[in-house]
């Protein structure tokens, strides 16, 4: 079972979904009388916040022209878990006529649910700036904010993504000699409640279902007495159609002998 290559990107799209909810964030600086001066957007980058904090220290005596732009906002993955809570039934399955073709039917079995945990760092030198970001952020999680994925494109396959805000943590460095630059950090732990799907697969739709009676004999002698023929109505209907069935039953007087490794009547 193990060995069949598919990806569908799903783990990937939730991380990048998360990082595009923050890759907006305005702020402005305004001088004694209230004036606007400065207005920017934030940036924002996958990584540690490790590696944000190490290029900081290498310029301690701020004699570099280029060190890292605070503020800015840093984000990763913090850890993959199963969540039972949410487990659906694994026979079920998802089901969808091909494209460009009416015979054939792609099925997947319904998918199983994980939680990403992501960790969104907000980096500032200065109190208002950190505080400025996080009031941007914090309001539209109560605690959750719910994102719309398209998971699985070949299968129309679109799913809301609740992103909970489980908490939020805060760090100052303040304390070192004058030439350090100081760095505040808020960091703030999300969990992302997403599934991953199985492999697509390709099978022949099936249009007519027929079932043989037959009497109660000695072994090896079959007589089949009654046949049972069950198709769509109308037979031209596809797998997403609204349709009925129409059933045809023959009955055989004669009792007629079946062999069943000729597949033919004796």
């Amino acid at each position: 079972m193990l060995g069949q290559q598919f990806y569908h990107e799903t783990i990937r799209k939730v991380v990048v979904a998360f990082g595009t909810m923050f890759n907006n964030i305005q702020l402005v600086r305004k001088d004694n009388t209230g004036k606007i001066v400065q207005s920017m957007k934030v940036p924002l980058a996958y990584g540690p916040r490790q590696k944000f904090l190490v290029r900081l220290a290498e310029d301690p005596d701020l004699t570099k022209q280029v060190a890292v732009t605070l503020p800015r906002i840093g984000f990763e993955i913090g850890g993959l878990t199963y969540d039972p809570t949410r487990k659906l039934n694994r026979v079920q399955k998802f089901k969808k006529v091909t494209s460009g073709s009416t015979k054939k039917l792609e099925t997947q079995y319904m998918p199983v649910p994980y939680n990403l945990d992501l960790e969104l760092y907000v980096l500032a030198k200065n109190s208002d700036d950190a505080l400025q970001i996080v009031e941007q952020i914090l309001p539209y999680f109560q605690p959750d904010y719910s994102i719309t994925l398209n998971d699985i494109p070949e299968m129309d396959s679109k799913r809301d993504i609740p992103i909970i805000l489980n908490s939020i943590s805060y760090e100052d460095d303040y304390d070192g000699d004058y030439t350090s630059r100081r760095s505040l950090i808020y960091t703030l732990n999300f969990t992302a409640k997403f599934y991953l799907y199985g492999p697509v697969t390709s099978q022949g739709i099936i249009k007519t279902v027929q079932v043989d009676q037959f009497a109660d004999l000695p072994a090896n002698i079959p007589t089949r007495e009654q046949r049972l023929v069950v198709q769509p109505n109308p037979i031209s209907a596809d797998a997403d159609d609204d349709f009925g069935f129409s059933e045809t039953t023959s009955f055989f007087q004669d009792a007629k002998t079946f062999n069943p490794e000729t597949g033919k009547d004796e």
